[in-house]
């Protein structure tokens, strides 16, 4: 499973997008205000529902976003300080498993597993989570957000 198509057809949706900056640009549209529709736009387009696909993402995709981003700096239409896709990637994934882990009436809370009771019996290191571990079966659950959740940062 790959999310290939689905990258390549939101790069090709944006690049029209740019294409619309430009015209907004030449009829004098400020850099600042371009970075906003860019960000507000693309960004978020790039971003949307990341949590449930960015499992399946490749590498050579990632790269290809990236690319595109960076085009669209030297372009001036995205803000330099934008961070990688990975970065914001793992961002949105952050955040959203820490509203899920800390909400029970979240509607995901219920595919969390139990809480772990090995660290009431033994002092282990803090984790940014209470959760037990699930067994890792197959490379496919790996790519699943809960899990990818769960086993992040786990050296």
């Amino acid at each position: 499973m790959s999310a290939s198509e689905h990258v390549r057809d939101v790069i090709s949706n944006s690049a029209q997008t740019l294409h619309a900056l430009r015209v907004l640009r030449a009829h004098g549209m400020l850099d600042e205000a371009l970075q906003v529709v860019l960000r507000s736009v693309v960004v978020g387009r790039l971003l949307y529902a990341s949590c449930a696909w960015s499992g399946f993402v490749t590498a050579s995709d990632r790269k290809r976003v990236d690319a595109f981003l960076r085009r669209s700096t030297r372009s001036r239409f995205c803000s330099p300080d934008l961070a990688s896709y990975d970065d914001l990637l793992a961002e949105a994934d952050i955040r959203l498993f820490s509203r899920i882990s800390t909400n029970r009436l979240h509607v995901l809370y219920d595919l969390l597993p139990p809480p772990s009771t090995a660290s009431q019996h033994y002092s282990l290191r803090e984790r940014s989570h209470h959760f037990s571990l699930p067994y890792r079966t197959i490379h496919l659950a790996d790519s699943n957000f809960i899990t990818r959740c769960l086993f992040n940062d786990a050296y």
